[in-house]
């Protein structure tokens, strides 16, 4: 019997959420209304999300072994997220992210990758994935986890592809100028790619959502999901290419919508949607997530995730 549905690998922070933080001046203090303090970062948040919707979800990564990295391992122990995969490295700190979310909703991060900087091709064990029995891998983050930006990556995500499994992809934008060498290497080997507006267009160079989608196909991703934000998301793939409308939401801060709809979409295919479906329920997941400071409020509203539970029961 499979031990695991789904494993996440990727990024994994302590995030540290202020609101409202429209500027910050240099000679006193500011005062904020809320803070959210807990564990986050792409490959967290998504695992939290999956673990929350029901699925048995892995999470791989490293964290230091101090104050910070305990408060996020006990973080996924209460969302029963299985951290078996997650390294505590001695000497090390865990990755802190503090995040100024400003009026507008918009959260400017200030980051050190610390721990994440030692998640590395060759940490990375899949026998002992294979023998979770899960059946998907999704990468979160991919190209701000610098440890993981080296072609040998694709050879990972093809030994999971030739043993079954589904693999998505979600890269966030990365400003440190790295060549995008090891993104076109895995891209064949991914069964779903995600990326919102702006970082589909940085990709491809094409401001229309469907043009984009369609040349990150042709790099070799079977389904290309664009996130537009309010407007929902668009999908392209050998079946289907069309935009899927967004869901209203009274918007507080975007930190780790993205994250939530990638666990929304993957939640609901592996109770049996269709895809078109499952990024009408990702739309749904993702913009919940945006109505609360930081990214786990969604998570921590009991009645909210029975709804959401309740909601993709009914795929399979």
């Amino acid at each position: 019997m499979a031990e695991l549905d789904v494993l996440v690998l990727g990024n994994n922070t302590l995030d540290v959420i202020l609101y409202p933080i429209d500027d910050v001046p240099r000679d006193r203090s500011l005062a904020f209304q809320q803070v959210a303090v807990s564990a986050g970062g792409c490959a967290s948040n998504t695992a939290v999300g999956l673990a929350a919707l029901g699925l048995r979800t892995g999470l791989v990564g490293c964290v230091g072994a101090d104050a910070a990295g305990d408060l996020a391992m006990a973080t996924w122990q209460r969302f029963g997220v299985d951290t078996r995969f997650v390294a505590r490295l001695s000497g090390v700190p865990t990755a802190v992210s503090v995040g100024l979310v400003d009026s507008a909703a918009q959260p400017r991060f200030l980051h050190i990758p610390a721990a994440n900087a030692h998640l590395t091709v060759d940490r990375l064990d899949v026998a002992a994935w294979l023998a979770t029995g899960a059946r998907w891998l999704h990468v979160g983050g991919f190209l701000i986890t610098l440890g993981l930006l080296d072609v040998r990556v694709a050879e990972v995500l093809a030994q999971m592809r030739e043993a079954g499994w589904q693999v998505s992809l979600d890269i966030v934008r990365a400003h440190h100028g790295r060549p995008l060498e090891a993104l076109w290497a895995a891209l064949p080997y991914v069964d779903v790619f995600f990326c919102n507006q702006q970082e589909a267009h940085w990709l491809t160079g094409a401001e229309d959502p469907a043009q984009a989608a369609q040349l990150l196909r042709e790099r070799g991703a079977g389904t290309v999901i664009v996130k537009l934000g309010a407007a929902g998301c668009w999908l392209a793939s050998a079946e289907v290419t069309r935009q899927v409308p967004g869901v209203p939401a009274q918007v507080l801060d975007t930190t780790g919508a993205g994250d939530a709809f990638a666990a929304g979409f993957i939640a609901a295919r592996l109770r049996g949607a269709e895809a078109m479906a499952a990024c009408a329920f990702a739309n749904r997941v993702g913009a919940g997530t945006t109505e609360g400071v930081g990214a786990l409020t969604l998570w921590e509203n009991s009645a909210r995730v029975t709804g959401l539970r309740r909601q993709i029961s009914d795929y399979n």
